[in-house]
């Protein structure tokens, strides 16, 4: 699967760098109120992140130790930035493996993958190791798991009305106001989210 691809299939541009957005009737309860950053999509699938779902009990600090990337003592060391750093469930696929989502302030050769806009993302644990002594990205979230759909299912989930979709920006990304994402999503729509409530379900 190609990430930041652009091309067209059946005069249909593909939705790399979007944001899609849960409808309120949607069936699979994992996705409820979500809205997920679409990292890949091609004919082959799509691939995303779930940008407003916290990761309960988890924080940055801890999952470095865990995963030996510095040792507990050097915690009190850590620069302001990884001390904030927002620990997302991504999507239910991979639950155990991070990926962070960042500017393109950071690239790894062969490890970070362009997105669209300034965005990318890199699943590596040299990206950990940067933020933990302060040489990471400017802006950034760690997600466990990602969303995954197989060949036409996304495409099919939309037709359904499963998702609406809008433009990403740096803040529905990476900014502190999870509990706002989703309302903010649709605002860049022009969508009211008590109106779509009030007329969920109806014909």
């Amino acid at each position: 699967m190609k990430i930041g691809s652009h091309q067209r299939v059946s005069g249909r541009s593909y939705l790399d760098g979007q944001c899609l957005i849960a409808m309120p009737g949607m069936a699979d309860t994992r996705f409820s109120r979500s809205v997920v950053y679409v990292c890949a999509h091609s004919e082959d699938g799509a691939m995303g992140i779930i940008v407003n779902k916290p990761a309960a009990d988890t924080r940055f600090p801890d999952l470095l130790v865990q995963l030996d990337v510095i040792p507990p003592e050097e915690l009190i060391r850590l620069p302001s930035q990884a001390e904030r750093l927002q620990v997302l469930r991504g999507g239910p696929v991979e639950t155990k493996r991070g990926f962070v989502l960042h500017t393109a302030d950071f690239f790894l050769e062969s490890a970070t993958l362009p997105i669209d806009d300034g965005i990318c993302l890199t699943a590596t644990l040299d990206i950990l190791r940067a933020i933990a002594i302060g040489s990471g990205p400017e802006n950034a979230v760690l997600a466990l798991g990602y969303a995954g759909w197989g060949a036409g299912q996304l495409e099919s989930e939309i037709q359904a009305n499963g998702w609406l979709h809008c433009a990403a920006d740096p803040a529905l990304l990476f900014d502190d106001g999870i509990d706002t994402k989703y309302n903010r999503a649709l605002g860049k729509i022009g969508i009211d989210p008590a109106f779509l409530s009030s007329e969920a379900g109806h014909a």
